[in-house]
């Protein structure tokens, strides 16, 4: 066994080789440095992250041109679709990873609009798969895994208007989220709302390997997602808490709507514990999430009350308006045979 993998690493040693060698003797001379840096970023069989150089070689790319970053984007896609080795698959995913926390707007851009064609499945890697051996066939699975996750990290991008883990979080960036949800409109919280927890869904949708953390790739992919969950968290709570002053004046459709993303959010609780084991849990998040959706309840039942009331005043009243109108009509019935009675007889008592 340990000979098999030898020989895998000398393979993807020997690969990767060649690849230098040829984008060296390519006649492309301005994408083949791109490929070159790309493909050191991303090489095989070595199960330890990136080195930050390569990573930082990548995104310096970002700083020139706007189509130098095109193709920048253009051969790592190239690298990530063209391999069927799991190690190289996680080390493009982690470098795509590191352009959207650490890339600058032209490189962030280029990542996004990627396809032309767009599309929310970009990376396509939902079939891929190495059964080489057992580990290989268990690290699939975090390729699969982590293609969705950053999938919906450039999705949710997109709804709210900008990167998520663009910044460290302080004090300024929270005033700059709350002041954001303040200015939006209830209809534009829920959908971002919707938005947040399916991304939420994807991270705790994990492999089944949690073991596999121990390897170094492995842990460093989890501890970059961890950071993206922290931003959604905070995203998430100045949401609740505005949405929360706002039940009186939401309608039961839309606090339905609040109360199913708040228990699918609660539905990831412990699953998330166990992908970040380690890593602090953020209670006041989960006590207000708790907290709200005890209000919404509250609220929409006396809604009901208040709505059930109404319907009975309104029977009530219905009934009553019916009493008085048969009231009136055998009044007017009455009132007309007595009428007819006093013609007939004073009728009868000028012919007699």
């Amino acid at each position: 066994m340990g000979h098999l993998k030898k020989l895998r690493i000398f393979l993807g040693i020997f690969k990767d080789r060649a690849s230098l060698i040829k984008t060296t003797l390519s006649t492309k001379r301005r994408t083949s440095s791109i490929r070159r840096t790309i493909i050191r970023a991303t090489t095989h069989g070595v199960s330890s992250p990136p080195p930050d150089r390569r990573i930082v070689a990548v995104l310096s790319y970002g700083h020139g041109t706007r189509r130098k970053a095109g193709a920048c984007i253009g051969a790592l896609m190239d690298r990530l679709h063209g391999t069927h080795n799991a190690f190289v698959a996680l080390k493009c995913l982690f470098t795509i990873h590191n352009i959207i926390t650490r890339g600058s707007f032209i490189l962030k851009d280029q990542l996004s609009i990627y396809p032309s064609s767009g599309g929310r499945n970009f990376l396509n890697l939902s079939m891929f798969h190495e059964d080489s051996n057992l580990e290989t066939w268990e690290l699939s699975s975090w390729v699969r895994w982590y293609a969705g996750v950053l999938e919906k990290n450039l999705t949710v991008s997109r709804v709210l208007g900008s990167y998520l883990c663009s910044s460290k979080p302080n004090k300024k960036n929270d005033n700059d989220i709350e002041e954001k949800v303040l200015a939006s409109m209830s209809s534009d919280l829920l959908i971002e709302m919707d938005v947040l927890v399916g991304f939420v869904e994807e991270i705790s949708n994990t492999p089944t390997s949690l073991h596999l953390q121990t390897n170094d790739l492995v842990y460093e992919i989890v501890r970059l997602v961890s950071e993206d969950y922290r931003s959604i968290q905070r995203e998430i709570f100045f949401r609740v808490v505005e949405l929360g002053y706002r039940i009186t004046s939401l309608s039961v459709s839309e606090l339905t709507q609040l109360l199913t993303d708040l228990k699918r959010f609660e539905d990831c609780k412990e699953r998330l514990s166990l992908l970040f084991m380690n890593r602090k849990r953020n209670d006041a998040l989960w006590d207000l999430v708790n907290e709200t959706k005890m209000e919404i309840l509250t609220a929409v039942n006396r809604r009901l009350q208040d709505k059930t009331m109404v319907k009975k005043i309104w029977k009530r009243s219905n009934d009553e308006s019916t009493e008085l109108k048969q009231l009136n009509r055998f009044a007017v019935s009455v009132d007309g045979w007595f009428g007819l009675d006093r013609v007939s007889l004073a009728v009868s008592t000028f012919y007699s």
